[in-house]
């Protein structure tokens, strides 16, 4: 009995042992890593002013940059495309092919969609060279803009670029530039604050301008969609006056009467087309919503730039404390 005992007691020990010994590891790790996490916390605490310093230091530069920004306004208009009659659909579907063959453009006869043409042609070169030339204003207000003057509602130019005395441009550059800025120029620095898009669904175009002067903001606005309309309608009324005359020569050299007559009625669609033209100011885009002096600024958002330097500097802070212990460790271990 006592040899069983001792040998029951023996193998109890030699269990408490094994589960001792199974345990520990799994326990060690976890104060190795509660040690780890001390580490940091404390490494952090005693780092806490140079955090502090630099987390202040990005505060006070994000809101003197926050608040050197000049406020930029936003003004934009809701256009709905104009759709093509139904007579000049169903005139085009009758003599599209003969049309086609006589090369003559019908309204409605297809080809490509002229609301995305329009929206592509005000993005453009050419249209911004016509903006500039009709508006001699725009250049000015686009390159050289110093600030905008609220209580007079006027516009203070950079001196270095812009001469707004004599309306001479005196800009320093180099070859090939020259101290008038090009259309090249101007183009990067429209595309920036211009804005159109088409909604897919509703069909519908918005187009905005962003400007530190929310008057020319809108008065931008309100010349582009006016140009634009203007421009196109110019160009279809030019065409169809070449097409009438093309047809007319036509006419002249043919004496089958069924042809005369398809070419006639050519001739009355293309002088649809001129009357349709001149009838409507509003071409291509009418105006549902017309832009307004916006009142509230668009941008900057300075409570949010300051807040993200904030944000910037106290992780900056955090990591050059973390990364000068760790190596101050390593090179204490190596020693």
């Amino acid at each position: 009995m006592t040899r069983n005992t001792n040998e029951h007691s023996q193998t109890g020990s030699n269990a408490s042992s094994n589960t001792g010994s199974n345990i520990s590891p799994h326990h060690s790790q976890i104060e190795d890593d509660e040690i780890d996490l001390r580490e940091l916390f404390a490494t952090i605490w005693a780092g806490k002013l140079l955090i502090i310093g630099i987390t202040s230091l990005f505060a006070v530069l994000a809101v003197v940059y926050a608040l050197m920004q000049p406020n930029i306004y936003r003004s934009e208009a809701l256009l709905s495309p104009v759709q093509a009659g139904d007579s000049a659909s169903s005139l085009a579907s009758k003599f599209g092919g003969l049309a086609s063959l006589a090369g003559v453009s019908l309204p409605g006869g297809g080809g490509a969609d002229k609301t995305a043409f329009a929206i592509e042609y005000i993005k453009s070169r050419a249209f911004l060279t016509t903006f500039i030339n009709k508006h001699p204003d725009v250049l000015p207000e686009l390159m050289a803009i110093d600030k905008w003057n609220a209580g007079n509602n006027t516009i203070s130019y950079d001196t270095e670029i812009f001469d707004a005395e004599t309306g001479e441009w005196v800009r320093e550059v180099d070859f090939p530039k020259q101290p008038k800025p090009s259309v090249q120029e101007a183009h990067i620095v429209f595309k920036q604050q211009l804005s159109i898009a088409q909604d897919k669904d509703s069909g519908f175009v918005t187009l905005a301008i962003e400007h530190q002067s929310p008057y020319v903001a809108e008065k931008w606005v309100s010349w582009l969609i006016r140009d634009v309309n203007d421009a196109l309608r110019d160009n279809d009324v030019a065409q169809a006056e070449r097409s009438i005359e093309y047809l007319q020569s036509e006419i002249n050299n043919t004496s089958l009467s069924e042809m005369r007559s398809s070419l006639f009625d050519l001739v009355q669609s293309q002088t649809q087309t001129i009357m349709l033209a001149n009838a409507s100011p509003e071409y291509i885009f009418k105006t549902l919503d017309p832009a307004v002096v916006p009142e509230l600024k668009a941008k900057p958002k300075r409570a949010l730039i300051a807040v993200l330097g904030i944000m910037l500097g106290g992780m900056l802070g955090v990591l050059i404390v973390l990364v000068r212990h760790f190596m101050n460790k390593d090179e204490g271990a190596e020693a």
